[in-house]
Parts: C-alpha cells; structure tokens; sequence
C-alpha cells in the first residue's frame, strides 16, 4: 500500500491529479465555512443540537458539512443527486429519453446536460424550502419573500450558485484529478468532521470511543465484502462466419453484483422517514387541538429516533433497494443486449427465459445486499443503545459513502498505476 502510493507520487501526471483533487477539496472546504450574509450561527448551532437536528445533519451529510455553517454552498452538490435520481427513474419511462440514452457517449453527455438544467430550479426550490424552515426558527430572521423581497431573493440567488459552483468542482475532479468529483465532495465534507467528534468522545467517554471504533472496523469489513460481492453468470458466444473469418465462440460472464443499489436506498429511505416529520412540525401549533396532537403524534414517530422509527427505517431500506435494483437491471437490458450480439447462457433459451432467469438470480442476491443496507442504515441504534451517546464518529449512510469512494477512488489509481507496470493498490 505504502509502496504504491510512494509510485503514484513518483508519476508527475499521477502526482498532478492527485494534488489537483486535494487543491479542489481544499476550495469546497473554505467555501463551506463562509456563511450566508445574515444567518445566525448561535442559533444554528443550538438547532443541529435539537430533536430537528435528524433533518439537519441528513442535510449536513450530503452537503458535504457546509450545511452546519448555512455556508453558501449549504446545499452541496445534492439538489445534482436529485436530479440525477429523477433521471434515473424518468429515462425508462419516456421513450424519447430512452432513445437517447442507447446513442453512446453521445446521449450520456445529453442526459446530463438535461441534468444539469433540471439541477437548477431544484435548487432554488430547496434554498426556498430549507431558508424558510431555517427562518421559523430563527436562524435567519431576516428572510422572507413579502417583507424583504431583496434579501430574500438574494440569499435564493447565493445558495443555487453555491450548488452549481459545487457540482463545477466535482466536474473538475471527475475530468482533471483523481475518482468521481461529487461523491468526492461528499466524502471530503464526511471525513472533515471526525476529528472534531473524536475529540468530543475523548472528553466525554473514552471507552464509548473505542467501541465505537471497533465496531466502525468491523462495519467497514462487512461494506467492503458486501459492495466487492459478485455471481458471475457464463455467457457463451456462438460462432460466426464472416467472409473468410470466424467470430465468436468464446465464453465469458455477466457479474451481477450484490449490491447494485449502493448508498441510494438510504437516501431515499431517510428522505421519505424525514418528510412526515417536516410536515407535522407547521401544524404542531395549529389552533385546533385535534389536529396540534395528531400533527404531534406523528413529529415524536419520525423525530423521537425510537424503536418504531428504525423499524421502519429498515422496511424502507430493504424495500427501495429491490426497487432501485430493479430500475438499474431494466436499464441495462442485459437480456436483448446478449441476444443481439448472439450470447447466451448454457442451458437457458435467449430472450424471456434469459430475462426471467437473470431476474431470479438477480432477487436472490439482492436479499443478501438489502438485508446487509439495512443492518447498516440502522447500526447507529445498536451503538447509541451499546454506548448510550449520541455523538458518533460517523453516520450509517456516511460511512457506506466513505467506504464506497476509497474503494472507487483505489480502482482509479489501481488502473493508473498497472498502465505502468507498478503494482496496484487491491491486489
């Protein structure tokens, strides 16, 4: 390990990529810690300590930490991860996006400037939505649409800027340094605040800590076996004459991974546990009483952190990762694409029955992966329970993020280094 990346920096183009993502880390980090004009950091501060701090450091997490400062990249690159999953689920659906997504790079980079554009209201929707919950509560008295139209208008303006700014650095990385620049940022922003609860876990319990880092050690092993996981199905070729020529007859595999979803089942699952509980809090002192207890009732469900709200957090979990599997697996349209360049699986017919095969395997190794997601998604239950605190030292999403860039990032530099005949980092 220690010899691979003394080789890395040995390389200058290497050397330059990899100081490249650090410079462009570097610029997110301090853009994150210059606040939004008029925002009330004390008050902030108090709020992310609360019962809304669940929202909050949801927010904080895919923001890359700059929402605990309402910097004015306070949104991050998530409003782009939206867009990205809209896109995802909208391409299937219409046949005219279909088309383009089967032109190649060509319609890759279409898709992502239709992305991209659709990035844009969305982030002023989520400035609009996050300064006006950030507004009752006090943080930033000043907002308001009717009342100061132009502070108003100006802190929308700063916040969509700051998530397009952001997705501009993640482009950079992803073009010029080293791994895919947004899952880059969010790394960055995850890893930036560990040191600062280690510290607070040193001052406060120290053997909370170590068993906190065990069991982060051993969650870590778990992600890694679960992500590498892989059933490889044969797929045979048949031969075919061309002219003088003969093609095809080789054997080879489809590797049908176990976790196909990644980390989106979690944030679906924790966007959907999060909006009931948003909800209810505008109606928490509705002048009927009726509707105040209910609006209440539903607040301490999705808010109180208990036993009924990680229960569901682990349904949600394990249903949206079948369900984003499926999406991924549709698009893919591995059955007809096999079909077309004349592969088969031994033993089963081309067409239906290689569908309905692939989608059998395909179920069953997914229950392994959305059984493990939500083990993980509801690991932060079982430490605070085992330490009694509730400072981590990183979340259950986070830490999948984290995981899941080293690895992407290793493979990157893996590739870089075998080109030159250096020996690679996973071996």
């Amino acid at each position: 390990m220690l010899d691979a990346v003394r080789n890395a920096f040995k390389l200058p183009d290497l050397r330059r990529k990899i100081l490249f993502t650090f410079f462009m880390l570097v610029i997110f980090r301090l853009a994150a810690h210059i606040p939004v004009p008029g925002v009330d950091l004390a008050r902030l501060r108090s709020l992310f300590q609360s019962e809304e701090g669940q929202l909050l450091g949801f927010l904080n997490l895919l923001s890359g930490g700059a929402m605990e400062n309402f910097s004015v990249v306070a949104m991050g690159v998530y409003p782009y991860i939206t867009a990205s999953i809209i896109m995802q689920l909208v391409v299937p659906l219409v046949p005219a996006l279909e088309e383009i997504s089967k032109e190649g790079e060509a319609g890759r980079q279409r898709i992502n400037r239709y992305t991209e554009l659709i990035t844009i209201p969305l982030a002023a929707l989520n400035a609009l939505g996050q300064a006006t919950l950030l507004n009752q509560r006090g943080v930033l008295p000043e907002f308001g649409l009717l009342t100061n139209t132009l502070p108003t208008l100006s802190i929308i303006i700063t916040l969509t800027a700051g998530t397009i700014f952001s997705m501009w650095l993640g482009e950079l990385i992803t073009e010029q340094g080293i791994g895919q620049g947004i899952s880059i940022i969010i790394f960055g922003g995850i890893v930036a605040g560990i040191p600062q609860n280690v510290g607070q876990l040193i001052a406060s319990n120290p053997l909370a800590l170590i068993v906190l880092i065990v069991l982060g050690i051993v969650t870590v092993a778990g992600i890694v076996f679960i992500q590498e996981g892989h059933r490889r199905i044969p797929v045979q070729y048949g031969k075919r004459i061309r002219g003088m020529r003969m093609y095809g007859g080789q054997t080879t595999h489809i590797p049908l991974r176990v976790n196909s979803a990644g980390m989106i089942p979690l944030i679906f699952a924790s966007s959907f546990l999060i909006f009931p509980g948003v909800i209810a809090s505008y109606f928490i002192a509705a002048p009927n009483e009726i509707v105040a207890n209910i609006a209440r009732s539903i607040y301490d469900v999705f808010n109180s952190a208990g036993v009924v709200y990680w229960l569901l957090y682990f349904i949600m979990v394990v249903g949206f990762t079948y369900f984003y599997t499926d999406v991924i697996f549709r698009q893919q349209n591995l059955p007809e694409a096999l079909q077309r360049q004349g592969g088969f699986i031994p033993g089963i017919r081309p067409g239906k029955r290689t569908e309905d095969y692939l989608n059998g395997v395909l179920q069953r190794i997914t229950l392994v992966g959305a059984l493990f997601l939500g083990g993980v998604a509801i690991l932060p239950f079982f430490a605070q329970t085992i330490t009694n605190v509730q400072t981590l030292l990183i979340t259950s999403t986070g830490l999948l993020i984290v995981v899941g860039v080293v690895l992407d990032t290793m493979k990157q530099l893996e590739a870089q280094l075998l080109m030159r005949h250096y020996e690679g980092f996973i071996k």
